[in-house]
């Protein structure tokens, strides 16, 4: 709602010009420092629930670069629709983080990330701390926190677990469920809860066909309206290179 609704004082991008920095030196510090990418065209851009594009298609593409320390940093963009009185056509997210396998078994990756609006009339612009643990590169848990979440001046706490079923080489299962914890100065409701369930093919590497069911409670109806929370269904395609 924050980013459909409300504008706050706009906020110094601070983290757009450290993860810019982060980018330099990991690309000339190692010198076996990995670049990849990806690209994406969704019928809908679904963000933990709800969607950010009316329920419209959305193109999207990103690239990451990390070094041997295990530090990284990455941007990745989308097409957006928000209210109209925002003018929002375009969401940039700025990463800048650390990633390292711990064991055979478990990985690790903390990071700070930058939701900008750059095309807005009013500051949508926020920050999240992220961390999430991998197991065996198939079971996940995540925890991200802000004190500006969804671009309020309040605090929010989003929790996650997921998990992947690996069918073949081709084709998978994956599926996650998430709550979101929100303070009474973000929106009337303690948080809302959401959860996915999606079929991934493989059909010709590095392209993949996504088919996701997007599910969320009565009280994310009520924070983002009708509209834009509660069942859908969204379709991709995507290449990583």
């Amino acid at each position: 709602m924050g980013k459909y609704f409300r504008a706050r004082e706009a906020a110094l991008p601070l983290i757009t010009t450290v993860c810019a920095l982060s980018l330099a030196l990991v690309a000339t510090r190692s010198e076996a420092a990995d670049f990849t990418g990806n690209a994406t065209l969704t019928s809908d851009y679904v963000w933990r629930g709800s969607t950010q594009t009316h329920g419209d298609p959305a193109a999207q593409a990103g690239f990451k670069v990390a070094g041997d320390s295990g530090f990284y940093g990455s941007v990745w963009g989308s097409s957006v629709e928000f209210a109209p009185e925002t003018h929002a056509s375009t969401e940039l997210d700025f990463t800048v983080g650390w990633s390292k396998a711990l064991s055979e078994d478990w990985a690790l990756d903390v990071n700070v990330l930058r939701y900008q609006y750059p095309s807005t009339t009013v500051d949508l612009n926020w920050t999240e701390l992220n961390g999430t643990v991998t197991y065996r590169n198939n079971y996940w848990a995540s925890l991200g926190w802000s004190n500006e979440a969804l671009g309020y001046d309040g605090n929010g706490t989003y929790a996650l677990v997921g998990a992947k079923f690996p069918i073949n080489d081709r084709f998978r299962f994956e599926t996650t469920l998430a709550h979101y914890f929100l303070d009474d100065n973000v929106v009337a409701e303690s948080g809302y809860t959401h959860g996915l369930a999606s079929a991934v093919w493989t059909f010709h590497a590095p392209f993949e066909l996504r088919l996701t069911a997007h599910g969320t409670d009565s009280n994310a109806k009520h924070i983002f309206g009708e509209d834009f929370a509660g069942s859908r269904i969204e379709a991709a395609l995507q290449a990583s290179f």
